[in-house]
């Protein structure tokens, strides 16, 4: 994952977390105390809205009840219409290669409910296999009623949603202050000059769990982004597992990688690219990325750690390096 590294709070910043989407969300906004409090009640109840419009673990959620109507259509509150909008632009843009229709996948392997990782080793008996996605997405979008058609195949927006969540935090804050951070789970946005004024500095944790990072980031006005199998990984009818489904086989893909942090604009496509190159594996990712000309920061199962070359101005120290 990536995270703003620890830094001593300013007297005059705006500092505050809580719970969302499975993840701590923290945000700081600098110098703004008497004058942009009001901002944090109003970004966690922007968290919240997403949450309960796109969830997949309640079935009475409007994402869930969408997937239900299948080819038939129905209408959406505007989170959750915006966030399966912005799930079909992810799938154009990357050719396929992000596909939310991985949630009978995931099902196959056991996650179908909120799994305990945080109390360590989790096993479940599921362990059935489902063939890829051979078919294009093409869902139906009706804007003027705010209605959609997602197919017969259900979506999971676990892939996009918290970039999402982050995507329109920075906006709300952004017309209002121009000095902040603001991470969900490991992924953030930074904006402005930072601590230092120099912009912000970014840590990438490292996947196996050591508690100094691999590498620090120098990030300013723009996102960071990580996919890893850290903490989401499961053993399933007797296999290891985790949730990054490759949509072509319907099984988790990423041969030979532990994480992929991707830096960019956007918090939204940020999440999205680091999904795909994760799922490139060890072998084509460092192609995928400069092809795209990507941000890119890799770590393989054996430690190893790659970078790409729209990467390597962005890192100012690196372990072993």
């Amino acid at each position: 994952m990536s995270s703003p590294t620890a830094l001593p709070a300013a007297g005059a910043d705006v500092i505050a977390a809580f719970e969302s989407m499975a993840s701590a969300v923290n945000v700081r906004l600098r110098g703004a105390a008497g004058r942009a409090e009001h901002l944090v009640p109003a970004v966690t109840e922007l968290f919240a809205e997403v949450e309960a419009q796109c969830t997949r673990f309640d079935p009475a959620s409007p994402l869930m009840q969408a997937n239900a109507a299948a080819d038939d259509w129905f209408r959406v509150p505007a989170r959750c219409y915006a966030a399966i909008l912005a799930a079909e632009d992810a799938y154009r843009v990357t050719a396929g290669r992000f596909d939310p229709r991985v949630l009978r996948a995931l099902h196959a392997i056991g996650y179908d409910r909120t799994l305990p990782f945080a109390r360590g080793r989790v096993v479940v008996d599921e362990g059935r296999a489902v063939a890829g996605m051979a078919r294009p997405w093409r869902p139906e979008f009706d804007g003027e009623h705010c209605t959609v058609r997602v197919g017969t195949e259900p979506i999971d927006l676990g892939g996009i949603g918290k970039g999402l969540a982050l995507r329109w935090a920075v906006e709300l804050i952004a017309a209002e202050w121009s000095n902040f951070l603001i991470e969900a789970g490991g992924d953030c946005y930074v904006a402005g000059d930072g601590p230092s004024g120099a912009g912000w500095q970014v840590a990438v944790e490292d996947p196996a769990g050591a508690p100094e990072p691999l590498a620090v980031l120098s990030v300013r006005d723009a996102a960071c982004a990580t996919s890893s199998t850290r903490i989401r990984n499961w053993v399933a009818g007797g296999r290891r597992v985790h949730h990054i489904i490759d949509p072509r086989t319907g099984a988790p893909g990423g041969d030979g990688l532990q994480s992929v942090t991707v830096a960019g604009p956007d918090p939204a496509m940020a999440e999205v690219w680091s999904k795909v190159l994760f799922l490139s594996g060890r072998d084509r990712i460092a192609d995928a990325a400069a092809v795209r000309g990507l941000a890119a920061l890799w770590v393989a199962e054996d430690g190893t750690v790659g970078t790409s070359p729209a990467m390597a101005p962005l890192v100012i120290w690196r372990a072993n390096g």
